[in-house]
């Protein structure tokens, strides 16, 4: 599961800018029409009052869309994170890193070496990684900045990297975000955090105009990583591109 796949809504987004194209065509119209009026008397207020009240309409929409959006991505940030924290223990269990079988590429690729997780890293991550569940996205950056800083033969600076670039998308930083996920796709090829990484570059490609590098990178998921999960939210971005 990729959090920079979830956390995109598309289609949300997309409808939001058509609402807001159509407010922003309806208020020149009744500028248009309340200065007509003021020429031609009082003819057109009742136009006037439907129109302002298909744009509260609209404005109400707006609303209800943008508020749907925070409510699934929170939702959908809390499951993601849950699902890191207990898949970190499985691969963790006895020091022993798991195979990395979605990533395309064996553990022993990575030419960084890498320690057994401590007590101490552990607690540290998980305070990081609760800054970011809570949406304290500066707090997270800080604090995961620390941690790569202290311990960067981790098993866990990958992930660290990984949530620095999420949470520099989630405050649309997406220059930023892109340099973290990149440290992590060179610096930890073999890690199963790469395809996410890739996945989160895509989407800030995206939020930058970037459409065609975006749809590149996407396909790069697709033909490097094809059994990782960020490979199927690819294609279904591919698609939906077409």
């Amino acid at each position: 599961m990729s959090t920079a796949g979830l956390f995109s809504d598309d289609e949300a987004h997309q409808k939001i800018a058509l609402l807001q194209k159509q407010i922003q065509g309806m208020e020149e119209r009744v500028v248009q029409m309340e200065n007509t009026a003021r020429s031609q008397g009082v003819g057109l207020l009742s136009q006037l009052d439907a129109l302002k009240s298909d744009l509260a309409a609209l404005r109400g929409q707006i609303e209800v869309h943008t508020h749907d959006i925070e409510t699934t991505q929170k939702r959908q940030r809390d499951l993601y994170v849950d699902l890191d924290s207990r898949l970190r223990k499985l691969e963790t269990v006895g020091g022993v890193p798991a195979p990395q079988a979605d990533s395309g590429k064996p553990a022993s690729s990575d030419p960084t070496p890498v320690d057994p997780v401590s007590a101490d890293e552990s607690s540290a991550y998980d305070a990081a990684l609760g800054l970011f569940k809570s949406g304290n996205y500066q707090g997270a950056i800080d604090s995961f900045q620390s941690f790569v800083g202290a311990h960067p033969n981790s098993q866990l600076a990958p992930s660290a990297y990984y949530w620095i670039g999420n949470s520099y998308f989630n405050l649309r930083e997406y220059k930023s975000a892109i340099a973290n996920q990149q440290k992590l796709v060179s610096q930890y090829p073999g890690s199963t955090k790469v395809p996410d990484a890739l996945l989160n570059i895509a989407s800030c490609q995206q939020g930058l105009g970037d459409a065609s590098e975006a749809k590149k990178t996407l396909k790069n998921i697709v033909s490097k990583y094809p059994l990782s999960n960020a490979a199927e939210l690819a294609k279904k971005r591919l698609a939906g591109s077409k």
